[in-house]
């Protein structure tokens, strides 16, 4: 059977991490509220004075106020017991209240210490890791560490003063029923052992399935339109089946190791008491101890027992939060790829010359162990003057987005090294860095919050006068107004209820007031109607106006009047130069813009009805 149980918890994963380390990592957390612990440990102290003297009290009833008939001593025993149950319950309430304080802040500070981490970490992590897993390690796990500080610190402290004083006591009343009471304690230990291994590694496995279901839905929700004109709900409502379902038998699983645990506590509990019993009712035969001693034995071992089946619970909630701390702590540790050093340059201000030599980059960071088709720059170099304007063009994945990443250190490159103003980005302070940038996205992320505050959002010192010049040079102006509370409207998620065109405009807005010197523009123009574009056209040569410029275009006739144009293919600097130059050229430019303006002036088939 218990080998059956092991098989139930085992992780494809290999052994979870040591849980005495993390144990303590938790422990570091809780180190700046001793002084609760201390008043915790006194209260749960009086609290075990009050459990441990109880059983006393009702041998001394039985052997002095029922044994001799005296109602009066039998009354004032009685008092004397319902004030020590009074003040064991007063002393209880107060340790969890103050407990629960102390676990309410420490998860609140274990919850923002991995928030500001994951600000802190390059888009290479989030490459790799879904956006559902990480909600799931930031508020499922931090909930389930949160039963354990909150509640299962104060179950296991209040129980272990508890089962001391109850030892004490024990030991005290007499020695011999004692012994016999703790002939058991080896066993339980044994089984306690064994059962809280096996939970370790069920409880974590747990946690990894509510990560990907967490994943899933987050996920399938971000992508319910493409699911539904794609008629792909039945097949993802089946796939979530099989997610949701390997959880549920996860939690299965964990639930069955748990749940053994607690009946055979009850099994040994009552083979103590039955213990106890016999060997108790043999000494009173013999006349070496009285029955109200047999009585207050047979109290200890139910007593006993008591803490000890609530310390199981507290293994079962212990076991789930290591695990949910586990894998907090591995995301915490996670390195920063790009940290801030004493060493770097705080830069204040840049004339904005940009120089690539000979970057490499793929989006695997380690060298060696992708292949030459994973590459997605090649060997490129360009020198950009402050104030030039740069637009790239070339065909779907030829490397243009990735070009314009590595400037903000979006990414690292895998070789070579982007410069600016004569220094490596990777010399400067990176926070200080981007502040000197602006990025215009082919899709504008818009947050759930007024459109004020969204222009605002890259600098928010910035006045109510200032942004709203902002959206004024950005043509945002009259539709922000058209809107029923103007700037303070609350969009929706993702601007959900402006057009892409809308959206942008605003994007614009929000580049404008951080008055950025170096500029990337990525497609800002695709996809929207021609009267959007006219008025995006508008803000962006205002914006445009004195930086440094990097612009990425689908529709080429937008960028004519670049300095330069920079022709990409499969991560090659194929041409360079301006847009008279390249056509003179008759190269790679002259071809997609020709094919770009006859696809526009096709005349209709006239054979079409």
């Amino acid at each position: 059977m218990w080998r059956g149980i092991q098989g139930m918890a085992e992780l494809p994963e290999g052994k979870a991490a040591n849980s005495s380390v993390t144990a303590k990592r938790l422990g570091v957390y809780l180190a700046p509220y001793w002084r609760n612990f201390v008043g915790i440990i006194f209260l749960s102290i009086i609290g075990a004075i009050t459990q441990a003297g109880a059983p006393i009290l009702i041998g001394m009833t039985v052997d002095e106020a029922i044994g001799t008939k005296n109602t009066t001593l039998l009354w004032q025993y009685m008092v004397v017991l319902l004030v020590f149950y009074v003040v064991g319950a007063i002393s209880s309430r107060l340790t969890f209240q103050y407990m629960g304080q102390v676990g309410q802040r420490t998860i609140a500070q274990m919850r923002s210490e991995l928030f500001g981490h994951l600000q802190k970490l390059s888009l290479r992590f989030f490459d790799k890791n879904p956006a559902g897993d990480l909600m799931s390690r930031i508020v499922n796990d931090i909930d389930v560490i949160t039963q354990l500080l909150g509640q299962g610190l104060v179950m296991i402290i209040g129980n272990l003063f508890t089962l001391v004083g109850i030892v004490i006591a024990m030991l005290l009343l007499d020695w011999r029923l004692s012994i016999a009471s703790f002939l058991l304690i080896p066993v339980l230990f044994i089984m306690t052992q064994l059962f809280a291994t096996s939970a370790r590694r069920a409880f974590r496995k747990t946690r990894e399935s509510i990560g990907d279901v967490s994943s899933d839905i987050q996920e399938e929700i971000a992508g319910v339109k493409v699911a539904q004109a794609f008629t792909r709900t039945d097949v993802n409502r089946e796939r979530f089946s099989q997610r949701n379902a390997a959880n549920r038998d996860a939690n299965v699983s964990a639930t069955a190791i748990t749940a053994a645990f607690g009946p055979l506590v009850d099994v040994l509990a009552a083979l103590g008491i039955a213990i106890v019993a016999g060997y108790g009712g043999y000494l009173v035969l013999q006349d070496q101890v009285t029955p109200g001693i047999v009585v207050a034995f047979l109290t200890y071992v139910g007593f006993f027992f008591r803490p000890i089946q609530a310390m199981s619970q507290f293994y079962t909630t212990a076991q789930s939060a290591l695990a949910a701390a586990e894998r907090t702590f591995s995301l915490i540790d996670h390195p920063v790829d790009m940290p801030e050093l004493p060493t770097q340059t705080p830069v204040t201000h840049v004339n904005g010359a940009v120089t690539f030599e000979h970057v490499w980059f793929r989006y695997d960071a380690r060298q060696g162990q992708s292949g030459d088709a994973d590459w997605v720059l090649r060997d490129v170099s360009l020198q950009v003057q402050p104030g030039e304007m740069i637009a790239l063009v070339g065909p779907t994945g030829s490397g243009k987005t990735s070009f314009v990443s590595l400037i903000p250190r979006l990414y690292d490159v895998t070789q070579g090294s982007v410069a600016i103003d004569g220094v490596n980005v990777t010399d400067y302070q990176l926070t200080p860095l981007r502040h000197q940038m602006s990025m215009v996205l082919q899709e504008t992320f818009l947050f759930s919050d007024s459109v004020k505050e969204n222009i605002r959002y890259g600098k928010l010192d910035a006045s109510d006068d200032d942004v709203i010049a902002a959206a004024t040079d950005a043509n945002a102006h009259e539709l922000i107004m058209s809107l029923p509370q103007g700037y303070d409207t609350i969009l929706g998620a993702k601007g959900v209820a402006l057009s892409q065109g809308q959206r942008q405009l605003i994007g614009i807005a929000r580049a404008i007031l951080a008055k950025p010197n170096i500029l990337i523009l990525d497609e800002a123009t695709s996809s929207v109607d021609t009267r959007t574009e006219v008025l995006i056209q508008q803000a962006l040569e205002r914006l445009l106006r004195g930086r440094t410029s990097f612009v990425i275009a689908h529709r080429l006739s937008t960028i004519r009047g670049a300095d330069r144009i920079v022709v990409l293919d499969h991560g090659k600097v194929m041409e360079i130069g301006s847009h008279d130059q390249l056509m003179a050229a008759g190269g790679m430019y002259a071809d997609l813009y020709q094919r770009q303006f006859a696809s526009l002036v096709t005349p209709a088939d006239p054979t079409a009805a």
